[in-house]
């Protein structure tokens, strides 16, 4: 991922530093169980685990192996030999009957959750900014609409009372995924453990609290990784989700909502009066960067026999990028929403503008229920006078009161256009989520 679009913890995490700072806790957490199995020295283990404390690996140590890889075209042999050369001799059994498989795939799991971790509080984040926003509009009139068509009147509230519903879901899901990569595989060679026995491998995996991989053949399976991408893409699809909706109620002719427009800020480099949701349209692109890296994550599941690479670049790539990704745009949404400009006054402008045609379902209720009308002609009624009030701009409720054929009185319609009879459930459904 670009600078433009890395938060600090992404880019923290992701660099090379950090990746090699993984691959050793590997190699170390496997060096001590051999060590408690008498595999290889205490002695050495203690030496190194010192040395690793008191001069963690850092940038200048990942120049180096990139150095070595130059000549060796390997990298894990190139981090081996970096290693010795940094912390002695001891550094002999580092990697002692492990794969580099072993190490890159059970190391860029622990990279894995800690940034599943990192999305997992952006998301809660944003949930509670739209908590804090059902709840400021909870009885907030506006227009539903469905087709983008004004269909009924809800309460503002009620769109950040879905969203924060959806996002329960997601965090449900980044979980799941981020459970499904806290395993460990240290089987060596083709997964047969010849070289370092499953009492290792399933030493490390208690050591941390995880699981060792049930079956392997020398590559962790990448439906694991597949499912962590498709529930970042899912995350990703709730971001525009969310995203697409202030885009619309920015737009010019609704203008009910807008993004958070700063002092200084410009819209357009040769339209000075505009402002535009750019924020927003950059979460779109995001989104969609997100389902992409997932068609590559699925493509690498299928690899030949025991292990090949094919999957190793594509994944250099799109598991940093798709957590950076996730990050940033939550962040980003978050910060939209929170500060989010909202006009009300526009809302009700906006519902009224069509003469009360959002009443028309109320309408006909009124007819069947009250007047005992058949649904067949309660429609054609209402739907005659809706079309005319569409046509001509005139109110539905002044065209149903003209109307020879309608038998609501005064006080019968004043009753189907009251804006409260939409808003008597808010309290309830609000309730689902304690608030």
């Amino acid at each position: 991922m670009i600078d433009r679009y890395l938060t600090p913890e992404m880019k923290a995490l992701w660099s090379e530093a950090s990746k090699y700072r993984a691959w050793l806790r590997v190699e170390l957490a496997a060096m001590q169980a051999q060590a408690a199995h008498g595999e290889v020295p205490t002695e050495a283990f203690d030496v190194l685990t010192a040395r690793a404390a008191a001069d963690p690996l850092d940038e200048a140590f990942a120049e180096r192996v990139a150095e070595i890889e130059a000549v060796t075209r390997h990298d894990i042999v190139a981090f081996t030999r970096a290693l010795t050369e940094r912390y002695g001799e001891e550094a002999r059994f580092i990697h002692h009957g492990l794969t580099s498989t072993d190490v890159v795939d059970t190391a860029q799991n622990l990279l894995l959750d800690e940034a599943l971790t990192v999305i997992l509080a952006d998301a809660a984040k944003l949930r509670e900014v739209c908590r804090v926003q059902a709840v400021a509009y909870k009885y907030t009139p506006t227009v539903g609409r469905t087709h983008g068509i004004h269909a009924e009147p809800m309460t503002f509230g009620l769109k950040f009372l879905n969203w924060m519903a959806t996002l329960d879901r997601d965090a449900e899901r980044l979980s799941a995924a981020r459970e499904r990569v806290h395993v460990v595989m240290l089987s060596g060679s083709v997964g047969t453990y010849a070289h370092v026995s499953p009492e290792i491998e399933e030493a490390v995996a208690a050591a941390w609290g995880w699981t060792a991989a049930p079956i392997t053949n020398q590559t962790l399976a990448r439906d694991r990784h597949a499912e962590v991408l498709s529930a970042l893409a899912i995350f990703g699809t709730t971001l525009e989700r969310i995203a697409v909706e202030i885009r619309h109620l920015q737009r010019s002719e609704v203008r009910e909502a807008m993004e958070p427009f700063g002092k200084g800020q410009t819209g357009s480099s040769s339209m000075p009066h505009k402002k535009n949701p750019i924020l927003t349209e950059n979460v779109t692109g995001f989104a969609r960067l997100l389902r992409g890296f997932l068609t590559t994550g699925l493509e690498n599941v299928a690899l030949w026999h025991e292990r090949d690479i094919s999957h190793s670049s594509a994944e250099r790539v799109i598991l940093p990028d798709a957590t950076a990704a996730a990050s940033y745009a939550a962040r980003r949404l978050t910060g939209v929403l929170r500060d989010l400009v909202v006009f009300p006054e526009r809302m009700l402008k906006n519902m009224n503008d069509l003469g009360g045609l959002v009443f028309s379902q109320r309408v006909l209720h009124a007819l069947i229920d009250e007047k005992g009308m058949s649904r067949e002609a309660a429609y054609e009624l209402v739907q005659r006078n809706a079309l005319h009030s569409w046509e001509t701009g005139e109110g539905l409720r002044d065209l149903l009161k003209a109307d020879a054929a309608n038998p609501l009185n005064d006080a019968e319609l004043d009753a189907a256009f009251d804006l409260a009879f939409y808003l008597r459930h808010v309290d309830h459904m609000y309730g689902r989520f304690g608030l």
